[in-house]
């Protein structure tokens, strides 16, 4: 368990009160989702919007400008800050408060809320939770990847390089021609299909070995579980093999794949 989290430049704060940050998060999300009928908005990319997305925000971006008054944040509710005023961003705040609403809609419990530390435009930490089943995955390159079960265990996370035949995780609400055709130039012996970014945390404790993502991501839906796979010794590249950067003009993602080294 990290008691802090420390990078060059920045002032150390407390790993424990970020990720009661995500906590409180998540409960906020659990009133809504256990609260009867979800009323569905669409957003201008006709993405849905809940109640659950806003008031995770709302208490993740409080929680952060109090946690690290200085580090700007860029969320999925929160996108409108111009490329010429973040580009100069040494670290900032990568926030998706809830990671898979079609999911969440769908009551399906596999959803989660994303927050990511970004330094020089890479993710250095990421706390992924999440809320139905009460696990936490936490962790970044340079320090190492851990989960805390519901009971408060927690666990270094490896990923499972060893075994010969590989099991891929892919969308629950996304698949596409390309990514069933990428899979067969890996030695995938089964596909899972997860929703948001379980994936990743799958990967990190060993559970799957491969996740490749044609289809369109935002910059926030990846972020933490890029940190949290790489902390655990995954590896996240473009499909060229090329390294995954972040804020840039547009915060739409390419094409990507996750896998053990």
């Amino acid at each position: 368990m990290l008691n802090k989290v420390v990078f060059p430049g920045l002032e150390a704060f407390s790993a424990n009160e970020l990720l009661e940050i995500a906590k409180q998060a998540g409960k906020a999300i659990l009133e809504v989702y256990n609260g009867g009928e979800i009323a569905v908005t669409l957003k201008n990319d006709q993405s849905p919007l809940t109640l659950a997305d806003q008031a995770s925000n709302d208490v993740i971006v409080a929680g952060l400008k109090k946690l690290t008054p200085r580090v700007p944040v860029i969320s999925e509710e929160e996108r409108d800050i111009p490329f010429e005023t973040r580009k100069h961003y040494t670290y900032y705040w990568c926030v998706d408060p809830l990671d898979g609403t079609k999911e969440f809609i769908k009551r399906n419990g596999e959803f989660t809320v994303n927050i990511a530390l970004m330094k020089d435009n890479k993710p250095a930490f990421g706390v992924i939770y999440l809320p139905v089943t009460g696990e936490l995955y936490y962790g970044g390159n340079s320090m190492g990847s851990f989960k805390e079960d519901a009971a408060g265990t927690n666990i270094r996370l490896k990923v499972n390089a060893q075994t010969v035949v590989w099991t891929a995780v892919g969308s629950r609400s996304h698949a596409s021609e390309e990514e069933i055709a990428v899979l067969k130039q890996y030695p995938i012996g089964e596909t899972v299909s997860v929703g948001s970014s379980i994936k990743f945390c799958l990967i990190a404790e060993g559970k799957a070995h491969f996740y490749y993502r044609h289809g369109p991501t935002m910059e926030w839906d990846t972020a933490a579980g890029q940190a949290i796979a790489e902390g655990a010794g995954a590896v996240m590249t473009t499909p060229t093999g090329e390294p995954f950067m972040y804020n840039k003009p547009s915060l739409l993602n390419g094409s990507f794949l996750v896998k053990v080294k």
